[in-house]
């Protein structure tokens, strides 16, 4: 998954070690609203059969951070949602240590085919996985009714599944990663996790692809992730409020700010984007008239945000003189279970810093503030509408957010054909598909969009089209009814 910022409807509260994310109803209405009479309609059915399926049940989410990931933004949307429609659905984040996480992501980079640090998959690591997961189970397990549905996210709440099991709950595990081809890594990953998942009642995964052989298809379900249009991310925002934001935060340079920046927060308050002395640090603003290309993401070793420098440096800056590049991501310090972020950081800073001065100045490494995420949320909103091109150049992708998110807000989009993305884009006609190796390839399709605006506008009402059509929550929330519907008839 992408890096989005978590668009919580509530607060965090500690219980014990784990985490409670407080979860605000949504009216399913809101919803419905953007949606034809038919589809709307459609949408009220599903929330009539998701109460009357659960109806004395609660509906669990584990996974393992609540902010800084494409799963915690669309568990704050879904699970408001379902609270909308009279479900009781929960969030629980896990707890661990750092060997714990640096392991765990490990796992993530194998099952994306991926070598990651190299280490190995072993006795010693195994027993320090299990060692964790029987201190959450302990504590999580005796909140579970026999009955409850309790979904597991990624591999860092796989190991709760056969204790959660024998409690009496109907376990699913959800995965949001994954490789089409297997190789000696998502071997060795999925050999790590075989004897925590089977024990899961019921398997979601974004593609079938990336459901090892072992799994039963009658017990799988591919179900691909889906935005909010209400988010605080997503929401529209006029080219006034783009340019009043970023003007704040330091990214643009649109004049004076005549009064704060207000917009309204999560739990429905009017909120104030803080003043940032420059979220670009030394380098200048951006001006109105500057092409902007930005990617949005985790500081990632697969997100390859160096080598979206590499294809810009070489590929756009030549021939687009004034075009300016934003490698987004979060503060590092804000996620807590992704221990390889500051490391990609810091070499992305290292290859930026042996740029030419003349170009170094056009390329700009922002890390987004994660203490406030509404405020996180609107400030990549609006620079993702500043956007003239979107690219998510990832060497491997389960499902782009961040992809669908530029979507939605009608950005011509260059992306990696890897993973989930050719599910979201069809090349040439909802954006730019390219190898995400070939830097030259991608280079040249950045710039043949800056080229060509005519042209990149309508790639980008296409792809708007396709975000309302496909990767909205009214798709989403029937194919999780149907599930839950499946799984608690046996």
């Amino acid at each position: 998954m992408d890096w989005p910022c978590g668009d919580l409807h509530g607060t965090i509260s500690p219980m014990a070690e784990m985490i409670d994310v407080e979860i605000s109803p949504l009216p399913i209405e809101r919803l419905a609203d953007l949606l034809a009479p038919e589809r709307a309609e459609t949408l009220r059915e599903t929330a009539r059969r998701g109460h009357g399926v659960l109806a004395g049940r609660t509906v669990w989410n584990l996974n393992s951070t609540a902010a800084g990931g494409g799963v915690a933004e669309m568990l704050a949307t879904l699970l408001a949602y379902g609270r909308g429609a009279g479900v009781d659905t929960r969030w629980t984040v896990i707890h661990g240590d750092g060997e714990f996480f640096l392991l765990t992501k490990r796992i993530h980079n194998a099952l994306h085919g991926s070598p990651g640090d190299g280490w190995a998959l072993g006795d010693a690591e195994r027993a320090g996985y299990e060692r964790i997961q029987a201190a959450n189970l302990a504590e999580f397990a005796p909140r579970v009714r026999p009955g409850d549905v309790v979904l597991l996210h990624d591999p860092q709440t796989a190991g709760l599944a056969p204790g959660l099991r024998d409690s009496g709950a109907q376990v699913l595990w959800r995965c949001h990663v994954g490789a089409d081809d297997s190789n000696e890594h998502t071997d060795a990953a999925w050999e790590f996790l075989r004897p925590y998942v089977s024990a899961a009642h019921g398997f979601v995964f974004t593609r079938a692809e990336y459901a090892p052989a072992w799994i039963p298809r009658e017990r799988l379900a591919v179900i691909p992730p889906s935005i909010d249009p209400y988010a605080v991310k997503n929401r529209d925002l006029s080219p006034e409020q783009v340019e009043q934001v970023l003007h704040l935060v330091g990214i643009g340079n649109g004049g004076p700010v005549p009064v704060p920046v207000e917009f309204v927060g999560r739990d429905g308050s009017r909120r104030r984007v803080r003043a940032h002395p420059s979220l670009l640090g030394a380098a200048p603003p951006l001006s109105p008239q500057a092409p902007a290309v930005v990617q949005v993401s985790r500081w990632d070793h697969l997100k390859d945000m160096a080598g979206v420098m590499t294809a810009f440096v070489d590929g756009v800056a030549g021939p687009h003189p004034d075009a300016q590049l934003l490698l987004v991501g979060p503060s590092v310090e804000g996620v807590t279970d992704d221990p390889e972020g500051a490391q990609v950081l810091a070499e992305c800073r290292q290859a930026w810093a042996s740029l030419p001065p003349a170009v170094r100045d056009r390329v700009h490494l922002v890390q987004v503030p994660m203490d406030d995420l509404d405020e996180n949320a609107l400030i990549v909103n609006a620079i993702q509408r500043r956007a003239d091109v979107v690219v998510q150049k990832s060497l491997a992708e389960g499902f782009g957010l961040t992809v669908t998110e530029a979507m939605w807000k009608a950005r011509p989009l260059v992306a990696g054909a890897v993973g989930g993305i050719p599910d979201q884009v069809v090349d040439g006609r909802d954006g730019i598909l390219v190898d995400p190796r070939d830097l030259v390839a991608t280079g040249a399709a950045i710039a043949g969009l800056l080229a060509d605006p005519g042209g990149a506008a309508r790639l980008g009402a296409a792809a708007r089209r396709r975000a309302r059509e496909d990767f909205l929550g009214d798709r989403h929330l029937r194919q999780y009814v149907d599930l839950f519907a499946g799984l608690l008839r046996g």
